[in-house]
């Protein structure tokens, strides 16, 4: 038993076999993490740009009610009328 444990040990062909698949292993692992980081990157971005819409529109909804405020009733019916459905 030994005597085979040595010669495989000791055999260039099954040491160059060995290597190559935990190269290959080694590898792929590695493959996987970077795929993994760049699905969170793009995700990232999709998050940040999501974000910044829902920012804007705030912006702009706030700057319409500040416009909005001071209206009288018949004045924000006549704003508002091409925003609602007939």
């Amino acid at each position: 038993m030994s005597a085979i444990i040595v010669w495989l040990i000791s055999n260039p062909t099954i040491l160059a076999i060995g290597a190559g698949i935990i190269g290959a292993l080694g590898w792929g692992f590695q493959q996987r993490l970077a795929g993994a980081k760049a699905e969170r990157n793009k995700q990232a971005v999709k998050d940040l740009a999501a974000a910044n819409d829902r920012l804007e529109m705030n912006r702009e909804a706030t700057d319409i009610e500040r416009q909005t405020t001071g209206l009288t009733d018949d004045q924000a019916r006549k704003e508002a009328a091409p925003w609602v459905r007939g």
